[in-house]
């Protein structure tokens, strides 16, 4: 017998398969011609995008089976690892409480229970507690239940929430008038669970989506307690969606609607909510804006001409672009990503070579200040800032060995109050961990951040397993931050590398640029390259290193393992984007048109072409792959089960290695997987029970 042959079978044996062949599910051969631009695919699984066909639920539920099969031997490790990160979590815990006009807000968690109760408590934290809402009373006789959208009313006399029971993000809309208990009215059946009060406390604006594509494109209006809807605004461009804010000053309410490189709002005076939306200015291509009003003006983030933004202001009366006035300049080595308007102050989130900061600007003398973080790699931001007048931020900081933490930061005496730390139980300890910052040199000379954290002691001559992280899509950056359940993997021996590659927005927004429509590669190169660096620099080496990534992170992980497979000894990839092509040319499948700005648009050949070329489930070869696990839901809204469905029956039939390679639905969940605290550990100990078996360690 072979090396390799030996190897597949010991892994084989680890999980409790048959030591030996394990027989797999095989989809049937359906071939369908996908032409376009002159070019004709043949999708043999296309077939798999039925729903409602039995035989496609059979083959979900076989690979189900077959994978539970496999991982069999790990059950009693996944076992033992949800309750090591359970044991972690303080059954009885309460969140850092926020002022809100008289009363303290805040959520707590009772023993034993998945979801939190809401509550608060009137002047001071030792008044008599009011519950406002218990989430595990609703969630009874629910295998999936989230509430989204928590919302008190301006006068603190209501409360609003949405409800989604299926995974499928569409929720129902509740009023609660506090003082009774009762629930106002009929709710609001199957929209987003964002929404905004009036200051007349009985109108609320809420958010339609398309019920085919998803898309957010309407606003409406209604009073809480009545049936008639009023619409407000529609968004007929199928390239935008639409969103709803309201700042903390209260005095307009806005609808923003934006794609990926372009956003317009509109406003209305919050004590007038039948009043007619005013537009603040017209939509342009690559114009991205966002506004908050404080006082006697409004703020502008804006990146005319400010590639990684700069902050304006201009007065209420006059919103044209001729009237802004600079008041933080664009700088080319900071990103400005957001901003709290208070009366005296406003606080800015930015990004500068990787890292957060906020800075502290002084509305009178344009003063500024930085908060000032020690470590080497952190996350940090603006947090629940709800009162305008104050001189209290109110921020978040975590980092890879420091557990989430809020605190409040006095600004004329520049000094932080921790307010809370996540309670990590158990034998943990800071000091027994060990976080950096490097900087990976990519195959075209761009420095690529990656943060690291292990156990002190760990060794670091190659022999190491490391699991690396990443996702690089729609700006979306991805800081150092801690995990409690983390710390199972570390104590065993892992080190954690997340590799902040371009695609993201953490070197700036030209980071993003370079990592989207026709440079999307560079996603995928620079992960490659990190995953070198890490190896040559003696983190870990091909037969250890792990990769992990989910959703536009998935599509990451189908590229990577097509491109340098022998790479990775390992990879779970999470409700994968991996059929890239046919996906974004079906119109009519959930957020493809909204989503031209980030991949292309197919339907013109160079972007075709181009998403072709690096497309997982069209690229897919006859070759060795790394053990694949892979999961997804049955009513995932935001990336369908048959796109990971179709990747797995195609690498089954082309492959040409013996490893691993599962396929997990949750027939009941959708997009982020099971809901309740402890429930939701259940998706981590599965995927780090997979790894810790292709390591040798079963406990």
């Amino acid at each position: 017998m072979s090396n390799t042959a030996l190897k597949v079978t010991l892994v084989l044996c680890l999980f409790g398969a048959a030591c030996g062949e394990s027989e797999q599910p095989t989809a049937e051969q359906k071939p369908k011609m996908l032409k376009m631009h002159g070019d004709t695919r043949t999708d043999k699984y296309y077939w798999l995008r039925e729903r409602d066909n039995p035989d496609v639920i059979k083959f979900l539920e076989d690979e189900n089976e077959h994978a539970d099969t496999v991982l069999g031997k790990s059950s009693g490790l996944q076992e033992r690892l949800v309750r090591e990160m359970e044991s972690r979590i303080a059954q009885q815990d309460e969140s850092a409480p926020y002022r809100y006009g008289d009363y303290f807000y805040y959520y707590r968690y009772e023993a034993g229970q998945e979801y939190p109760v809401y509550c608060r408590r009137k002047g001071t934290m030792t008044a008599d507690e009011e519950v406002l809402l218990d989430v595990n009373v609703l969630a009874r006789d629910h295998d999936y239940f989230s509430v989204s959208g928590f919302t008190i009313s301006p006068d603190h006399s209501k409360i609003g929430y949405g409800v989604d029971t299926t995974g499928r993000r569409f929720y129902d809309l509740y009023f609660v008038d506090i003082a009774s208990g009762e629930q106002i009215g009929e709710p609001i059946q199957n929209v987003t669970p964002y929404f905004e009060f009036a200051n007349d406390n009985d109108t609320v604006f809420y958010v339609r989506q398309d019920p085919q594509t998803l898309r957010w494109y309407q606003v409406y209006r209604r009073e809480t307690g009545e049936s008639l809807d009023t619409l407000v605004y529609q968004e007929d461009d199928e390239t935008f969606s639409v969103y709803l804010d309201k700042s903390n000053a209260g005095a307009f309410v806005f609808v923003i609607t934006e794609s990926t490189i372009s956003s317009e709002v509109h406003y209305l005076a919050a004590d007038d909510p039948a009043a007619e939306l005013q537009l603040f200015l017209p939509r342009r291509d690559h114009h991205e804006y966002s506004v908050s009003d404080a006082g006697d003006r409004f703020y502008i983030l804006s990146n005319a001409d400010a590639e990684n933004f700069q902050l304006l202001e201009t007065p209420l009366g006059d919103t044209r672009e001729s009237a802004w006035k600079t008041v933080v300049a664009h700088r080319a080595d900071t990103l400005l990503s957001d901003f709290v308007a208070l009366q005296d102050f406003v606080a800015i989130d930015s990004t500068a070579l990787g890292l957060n900061q906020i800075e502290i600007l002084d509305r009178s003398t344009g003063e500024r200040h930085a908060i000032s973080f020690s470590e080497e790699a952190y996350q940090a931001s603006s947090g629940a800032n709800y009162e305008y007048a104050t001189t209290t931020l109110r921020y978040y900081y975590e980092s890879m060995t420091t557990p989430d933490s809020v605190l409040d930061y006095d600004i004329p005496s520049r000094s932080t109050t921790l307010i809370k730390e996540k309670q990590v139980l158990g034998d943990f300890d800071r000091d027994n961990y060990h976080s950096e910052r490097r900087f990976a040199t990519a195959r075209d000379g761009t420095k690529v951040p990656v943060s690291i954290v292990y156990r002190k002691g760990t060794v670091m001559d190659g022999s190491s397993p490391l699991m690396q992280y990443g996702y690089g899509s729609y700006g979306y950056s991805v800081h150092p931050s801690f995990s409690s359940n983390r710390l199972s993997l570390l104590d065993r021996g892992f080190i954690f590398a997340i590799a902040h590659i371009r695609g993201g927005s953490e070197m700036g927004r030209d980071w993003y640029f370079d990592g989207r429509q026709l440079k999307k590669k560079n996603t995928f190169y620079d992960f490659i390259d990190v995953s070198k660096f890490l190896i040559d620099e003696g983190y870990t080496s091909p037969e250890h290193l792990y990769a992990r990534g989910g959703s536009a992170g998935g599509l990451l992980m189908g590229a990577v393992m097509n491109m340098a497979p022998e790479l990775y000894n390992g990879i779970t990839s999470r409700v994968p984007f991996v059929d890239v092509v046919t996906t974004m040319l079906d119109e009519d499948i959930p957020l493809t048109t909204s989503e031209y700005d980030e991949w292309g648009n197919p339907n013109v050949k160079e972007f075709y072409d181009y998403m072709l070329s690096y497309s997982p489930y069209d690229q897919v070869t006859a070759q060795d792959y790394p053990h694949l696990l892979v999961t997804t839901g049955l009513h995932d809204s935001q990336v369908q089960y048959w796109e990971p469905a179709k990747w797995v029956a195609k690498l089954r039939e082309l492959k040409t290695d013996d490893n691993l390679l599962l396929l997990k639905t949750d027939m009941q969940a959708g997009h982020s997987g099971k809901t309740g605290r402890f429930q939701s550990l259940e998706d981590d100990a599965l995927y780090y029970a997979f790894f810790l078996g292709l390591e040798g360690i079963t406990e």
